[in-house]
């Protein structure tokens, strides 16, 4: 039965997307801000037909601590629900994404109209400064500028790999840096049909005032997304019917952390 409602789940879903791409393609003509509601609409109705299908939640936790401007969000990456998923989070978002992604044909072409941050990670050096010319744009804006400081999915529990690409934002934007924990990796794991109900957890930390050293920024966010989302994690293991969970304890937020 799972799985079945796992499979109409990811039907409506693409079907549901393919709608709002379609029928909101004469938003690609109109104000920006116009298709940001159109983005929002989108994220809401996904989080919805994923609780009246498969019975899996939304849970905002700290949502008071993002401050009113601009701001660095260094977001923890678990599941292809954050793409979507994180988005109503947020007033007026801007995330960092691969370039390759901005080639797709309607998607791509209304994350170019969202004015998201893309980064052509083969480009080295000129894709950072890119990068960085990109988003100080954006935050004059006042909007949040979000990165995954993985890069890329890492699974509920796995040893953290920061890259420095977020601390080059850190240092340039002078930005309070806004750290987040989730748990979403355990309800929409990567590389699987399943989608398991319970609570997506999704947790605002404390922001980090902008001028530490690289080396103590990287460690304090590190930290403070790890022993979150490790607490994130026990919350759902003490769950009476909890998802599958990573076989061992996850490990400590402090581990592989350099300079």
């Amino acid at each position: 039965m799972l799985l079945i409602r796992s499979l109409v789940f990811i039907v409506v879903f693409y079907v549901n997307t393919a709608v709002f791409l379609v029928l909101g393609s004469w938003l690609l003509l109109g104000p920006r801000r116009w298709a940001m509601q159109g983005l929002r609409l989108h994220g809401l109705a996904s989080l919805w037909w994923m609780k009246v299908i498969c019975g899996t939640r939304f849970e905002l936790r700290g949502g008071e601590k993002l401050p009113e401007g601009a701001c660095l969000v260094a977001a923890k990456h678990q599941s292809a629900w954050d793409t979507f998923g994180l988005i109503p989070v947020f007033r007026d978002p801007a995330m960092v994404m691969k370039a390759e992604l901005g080639l797709i044909p309607l998607y791509g072409w209304f994350s170019h109209k969202f004015e998201h941050i893309f980064v052509k990670r083969d480009r080295g050096p000129t894709a950072l400064k890119a990068m960085l010319r990109d988003a100080r744009q954006r935050a004059r804006q006042g909007r949040e500028i979000v990165i995954f400081p993985e890069g890329t999915r890492r699974p509920p529990g796995a040893p953290p790999d920061y890259k420095p690409g977020f601390l080059a934002l850190y240092g340039d934007l002078a930005l309070p840096c806004v750290p987040l924990a989730l748990n979403s990796g355990l309800f929409w794991p990567r590389r699987s049909l399943m989608r398991y109900p319970g609570t997506i957890v999704v947790e605002i930390l404390d922001p980090i005032l902008p001028g530490l050293p690289r080396a103590e920024a990287r460690a304090v966010i590190q930290e403070r997304i790890e022993t979150a989302c490790s607490r994130l994690i026990a919350e759902a293991r003490a769950l009476p019917n909890p998802p599958p969970l990573p076989a061992a304890e996850p490990v400590r937020a402090t581990a592989g952390i350099s300079s």
